[in-house]
């Protein structure tokens, strides 16, 4: 969420958004975020898909291989 902060992606609240949902899902979400209200939820959601950072994409472009002179740190 700090990312989206910084990229101004949540300063304005004006936005209203709606539709409808399983209550499980909603339920299984924030338990693993820890977040309580909807709204929150949302934010996150968005968030998230909008700073993806296309891993699964880049890996799959590099074929998994990883630069013999990286330094993993072990």
């Amino acid at each position: 969420m700090d990312a989206a902060w910084r990229a101004g992606l949540l300063g304005d609240r004006s936005g209203r958004i709606g539709g409808r949902v399983s209550p499980a899902l909603v339920r299984q979400a924030k338990a693993r975020t820890g977040l309580s209200g909807d709204s929150e939820l949302i934010a996150f959601a968005l968030a998230s898909l909008a700073l993806d950072d296309r891993f699964a994409e880049t890996f799959g472009a590099v074929r998994g291989r990883v630069d013999p002179d990286l330094d993993l740190g072990f």
